[in-house]
């Protein structure tokens, strides 16, 4: 059992609390294969043709024909079957209580995180800032060296008295990270490979410079509103719900497909993820914010922005910044090789036709 003990796995598949106080879990038990909720954790499992389990693992490479197995499910000699569902509770109505247990659950989970051997993916956003402003490891960035990433981490680091230390991107290492990425995760659709290439180029000099743990800010937009088709719920098409918080629990949704792309790569790199903001506490905060608690007019996060303030300069703290792959620099970076290698943008899916050419 990978996240969690045996004791604590058996606890919440006896309640069948889905948020029962872990950081997520994925093995077997008691003659079962479990998954959290959220799928925080890879299980993959190959069918077998008796009524055993199959064959399965938390590295789709150690099996033949590896299935991700879903989250919040449970399999046994009965067959799969949903064990875990999200808790729906009804929103907090004061905003001082909403701001505050976000603050306990957060600043709880961070403070938990255990230091040894850990660096820290730092963007220089509130979500990895929180990270840094109160764990002592050493702070990474990637991007290249334009990049917004790579601005917004310097002057966050400034702001927090705190040193940094920056991965250069270059088109070299990302035509040879790329089938790297590729062969962990299994994926080569464009925006799966830029949003890795970030994160794999950190971990790597992370696990060089002899870390073998990163913590990562992953989490926090899904789970506090930071996305703009989040913000603007109902009339942004990428979203079906009518409400802010109907499109928060549709995009906490796509957790599990997300996760296990980034917790393989960043294994592949050499180092395990911590999430911190993706512990049990933090999610049930999360969804018992109400609509304006997420988004507050043109200001996303609301909540986690005000409960930021006590850790956190006023500067950082009210901070927007752009997703990974674009904040690094390395979608347009990838783009550009591709289109220098013939894939036009005229070309169906131009940049994903170039990723299977790299790998072939």
């Amino acid at each position: 059992m990978r996240g969690a003990s045996e004791t604590a796995v058996g606890a919440a598949l006896d309640s069948g609390d889905p948020l029962s106080g872990t950081a997520g879990f994925a093995g077997e038990i008691d003659d079962r294969l479990v998954r959290d909720v959220l799928g925080r954790y890879p299980l993959f499992v190959e069918d077998a043709s008796d009524d055993g389990l199959p064959e399965w693992s938390s590295d789709p490479s150690d099996l033949d024909d590896p299935r991700s197995f879903p989250a919040g499910h449970v399999r046994d000699k009965r067959g799969t079957r949903r064990v875990f569902s999200l808790p729906d509770p009804a929103p907090l109505a004061d905003d001082e209580a909403a701001v505050a247990t976000v603050r306990d659950a957060v600043e709880t989970s961070v403070d938990a995180v255990d230091t040894a051997g850990l660096a820290i993916a730092f963007s220089g956003g509130v979500d990895s800032a929180l990270l840094a402003a109160r764990l002592d490891a050493p702070l990474y960035v990637a991007g290249f060296p334009d990049s917004h990433d790579v601005e917004a981490a310097r002057s966050a680091a400034d702001l927090l008295d705190r040193d940094l230390r920056v991965v250069e991107l270059t088109h070299d290492a990302i035509e040879r990270a790329v089938p790297e990425i590729v062969a962990a995760t299994g994926r080569t659709n464009a925006m799966a490979v830029q949003i890795a290439l970030p994160l794999y180029l950190t971990a790597e000099r992370v696990a060089a410079d002899g870390f073998d743990r990163l913590a990562v800010g992953q989490g926090a937009d899904e789970l506090f509103g930071g996305y703009a088709k989040v913000a603007k719920a109902p009339d942004d098409p990428r979203v079906e719900a009518e409400t802010v918080r109907g499109a928060q629990r549709e995009v906490v949704a796509t957790l599990p497909d997300q996760l296990e792309r980034d917790v393989l790569a960043l294994r592949a790199a050499g180092v395990e993820p911590v999430a911190p903001l993706l512990h049990d506490r933090v999610v049930e905060a999360a969804l018992g914010l109400d609509d304006h608690h997420l988004v507050d007019g043109d200001t996303r996060k609301w909540a986690l922005r005000q409960a930021a303030r006590g850790s956190l300069p006023e500067a950082i703290a009210t901070r927007d910044k752009k997703a990974a792959q674009y904040g690094s620099l390395a979608a347009r970076e990838l783009d550009r090789l591709a289109r220098q290698a013939g894939y036009k943008r005229r070309m169906d899916d131009h940049v994903t036709q170039y990723v299977e050419s790299l790998v072939e």
